[in-house]
């Protein structure tokens, strides 16, 4: 009798114990935390500072020379106004993801993540990246149509990285996140291609300059979806992280891409300047016109 009983023991043990809580009961919230804040509000200051300088920089020229000024302080005031709302947490939203852990000898359990997503970062892009644009693609001379096609794959690569963001099946998720690596690849056709193409018939200063400032855009750029493949993507980054790895992205191609353009620019002898509508708006003839100081008025 006493060796049955011991035999049942040995197999009453080998048996694991029912788990009293099952995995994934509970919501898992992947939030920003004091270092992500303090960033967005660090970041703030800077886009408002820079933003205050290139307006003062744009009323130190004439009008005529002003839209390079013009364009880049509103890139820093779009993400000014961004980074606020980030700050403030009114520019966030959650991306409900529901991950299934197979058990071998238990039930299925689901694991439940919230995590933010920062939709006040897309709005920013979808403005600043097209004027960024503009910036590159006016200096180098580039035609209006190659312009258009230039803006709108952008556009449409920022809107595909907003619907990957919030989207919770993996593979839609890495699908628009492919279709904005496309959009993206003709953006660097336009400029990397055509605009070096076009400048060519400029001076050397100008094609150096374009040059040097396109590459360091597109250097940047092309981090941007590893980090988001990284952290909105895989989730391997946290929030924190995130913010950081976007805040330092964001001020080197806003506040230092625009102090580095027009600093250039204003140094130059041969600066753009555009006449017609820019300049003397709807009562005086003329068209929008982008020339040389000698092909003026």
């Amino acid at each position: 009798m006493t060796g049955v009983m011991e035999a049942l023991k040995q197999h009453a043990t080998s048996v694991a114990p029912t788990p009293t809580v099952l995995p994934g009961s509970t919501p898992e919230y992947q939030e920003a935390g004091d270092v992500g804040n303090r960033t967005l509000w660090v970041v703030f200051v800077i886009m408002l500072l820079s933003s205050i300088a290139f307006y003062g920089m744009a009323f130190r020229v004439p009008v005529q020379k002003r839209m390079f000024h013009i364009l880049t302080a509103f890139i820093t005031t779009f993400a000014m106004i961004s980074y606020f709302a980030m700050a403030v947490n009114d520019g966030v939203g959650y991306n409900k993801i529901t991950i299934k852990h197979t058990q071998k000898h238990f039930p299925d359990t689901f694991q439940t993540i919230y995590r933010e997503v920062y939709w006040a970062r897309y709005v920013d892009w979808s403005l600043t990246t097209p004027l960024l644009l503009l910036d590159l693609c006016l200096l180098a001379g580039l035609p209006g149509a190659n312009i258009l096609v230039a803006v709108v794959a952008d556009v449409i690569m920022i809107l595909t990285g907003l619907f990957a963001a919030f989207t919770v099946e993996e593979g839609p998720k890495w699908g628009w996140y492919a279709m904005a690596c496309i959009a993206y690849l003709v953006v660097i056709y336009q400029l990397a291609f055509n605009g070096r193409g076009v400048v060519k018939g400029k001076d050397a200063k100008t094609a150096t300059f374009f040059s040097a400032i396109a590459g360091f855009t597109l250097v940047l750029w092309t981090v941007y979806p590893i980090i988001w493949g990284i952290a909105d993507g895989s989730r391997n980054l946290n929030v924190d992280g995130e913010i950081v790895s976007y805040a330092v992205l964001d001020v080197l191609a806003k506040p230092v891409f625009g102090f580095w353009l027009l600093f250039t620019h204003d140094a130059m002898s041969e600066t753009a300047s555009v006449e017609g509508f820019w300049s003397n708006g709807l009562s005086k003839e003329g068209a929008i016109r982008v020339g040389d100081d000698d092909e003026g008025a």
